[in-house]
């Protein structure tokens, strides 16, 4: 089946084609294999990173959207991503970054092109965790830059996951997200502060 990859914002994509246009962007950037690419960058796959900060004891909890990440391509592979953010201003250019997300995001996407129902791909960001997870959302026609999790969306952990969960096997949301409760440690009260 296909993956329905949301639009990114206009002005996210330009500001993305705006930084690779730039040498200081690409020279300062620390990614090795974008400053050594041989012929044209370009951004491809573009993904809303939405972020889970809290997970409920019913494991259903609110995500927000923090940017939108482009994969960087130089001929038939991704050697880097790019990352936009919202400003006052709009949609910004952030950083380049590389590192074995940007491997793992290929092969996520690869495998959810096989699976027999229609997604919308996403990411989602659980940094209580320190996870990112491909979120196959059912709903393709949805906003990508909206929503939450529903019981039925699949997430893919990208490696490297947490201990204990294997990176790259989806999960319905409805059996994730519970699991997880339980590996999210609370925070520690200040001292001095009520418990």
């Amino acid at each position: 089946m296909t993956l329905h990859v949301p639009p990114a914002p206009a002005p996210a994509l330009r500001s993305v084609l705006t930084a690779l246009g730039s040498p200081t962007a690409v020279l300062e950037a620390r990614t090795p294999s974008l400053r050594t690419a041989q012929g044209p960058a370009t951004p491809d796959l573009p993904l809303p990173v939405h972020v889970l900060d809290r997970i409920t004891p019913e494991g259903v909890s609110a995500t927000r959207l923090a940017g939108w990440r482009f994969l960087i391509r130089c001929g038939d592979r991704a050697v880097a991503a790019a990352e936009t953010m919202l400003t006052p201003d709009g949609w910004a250019f952030s950083h380049f970054f590389e590192g074995p997300y940007i491997a793992s995001t290929e092969l996520a996407l690869r495998q959810a092109e096989t699976l027999p129902q229609a997604y919308q791909p996403r990411l989602l960001s659980l940094p209580g965790l320190y996870m990112l997870t491909l979120w196959l959302h059912g709903d393709c026609t949805a906003d990508g830059a909206e929503g939450h999790p529903a019981a039925t969306d699949l997430l893919v952990p990208l490696a490297p996951a947490p201990p204990g969960i294997a990176a790259h096997r989806p999960h319905r949301v409805a059996e994730l997200l519970p699991v997880l409760t339980h590996r999210v440690t609370p925070p520690t009260p200040l001292l001095g502060s009520p418990a």
